[in-house]
């Protein structure tokens, strides 16, 4: 029996919530629950994560299955899809201790066809799936501003949109199933697409010798003005690389797109070429830090790669 939920306000009673990536996302998220006056709950992969939470007072369960059982809601942030199908359909995966009515929300950046595999799943044991990426970074995740693409039933999402408000205030339902994982990366389509634009451009006024903060200026006060520019532009002209979102990130969803368009029998230029931009990027060990080393990689003779 589906279990019905609210987020607790007016009164109602708050939820046991279970987490599971309790990384630079997703602790920020993680501690907006518990502000919310939402139990939250905790599986850590790793030792660093664990110590983080028991210092915080989180109860920390033995693995997602363990997790899974005491919850109402399981909400995931890791990286890959088939992180995501370990956590939880894996041998010790949230499935194996879900009970029937169990939600799970997954905030990962996975591919859409992984999304649907693991929505059916849970679905044959009577767990529902919202797959909800979010745009906005790690400052995003830290004061509530991001953007949330969800992919689920009607049913589904509508039990989750509470617990999503609390994260950022735009809140869209894609689709069924897989549906915001597509959402997501058509946005990473075009925000790196849009860096690699910017990089070329800064690169461009470099070699002609002028100012580029100037060029910045002018740039953002026309068509070519975005908060892509804002963000990235400066960073290149101050060479700033410190990573606000590290470029292996982006090469990760860059690697999901390429699949992506090769099942749907696509051919996406610029995806090609930024893709193969990333991949140099990756290649120089510049993965950890900003996208914006992207200007770095055309710097870069063809001779060096």
């Amino acid at each position: 029996m589906q279990q019905d939920f609210h987020s607790p306000r007016g009164g109602e009673a708050p939820l046991r919530i279970g987490f599971i990536g309790l990384g630079a996302m997703g602790w920020p998220m993680a501690e907006r629950l518990r502000a919310a006056g939402h139990e939250v709950r905790a599986w850590a992969r790793g030792a660093q994560s664990s110590g983080r939470a028991r210092q915080a007072g989180m109860a920390l369960a033995d693995s997602a299955a363990e997790l899974a059982a005491g919850v109402q809601v399981l909400v995931t942030n890791v990286t890959s899809t088939e992180d995501v199908e370990q956590v939880l359909l894996g041998e010790r995966g949230a499935v194996r201790g879900a009970r029937p009515g169990l939600l799970c929300i997954d905030h990962s950046t996975i591919a859409p066809r992984g999304a649907r595999r693991i929505a059916a799943q849970l679905a044959e044991r009577g767990v529902g799936f919202v797959d909800a990426p979010v745009s906005g970074g790690e400052r995003g995740a830290r004061e509530a501003t991001l953007s949330i693409m969800a992919g689920g039933t009607p049913e589904d999402f509508e039990r989750a949109l509470p617990l999503l408000r609390l994260h950022g205030p735009t809140v869209t339902h894609i689709g069924p199933p897989g549906s915001g994982q597509v959402a997501k990366l058509c946005n990473q389509l075009v925000q790196v697409v849009t860096i690699q634009g910017i990089a070329e451009a800064m690169r461009l006024a470099g070699a002609e010798g002028v100012e580029l903060q100037r060029v910045l200026q002018a740039l953002g006060a026309g068509f070519a003005g975005s908060r892509m520019l804002d963000l990235m532009g400066p960073k290149m002209a101050s060479r700033d690389f410190a990573a606000g979102i590290q470029a292996r990130l982006h090469a990760k969803d860059f690697g999901l797109l390429a699949r992506a368009a090769a099942d749907a029998g696509l051919e996406l230029p610029a995806l090609r070429l930024v893709h193969e931009q990333l991949d140099r990027l990756m290649r120089h060990g510049w993965g950890q830090d900003d996208t914006s080393s992207l200007l770095r990689v055309l710097e870069i003779s063809c001779s060096d790669d």
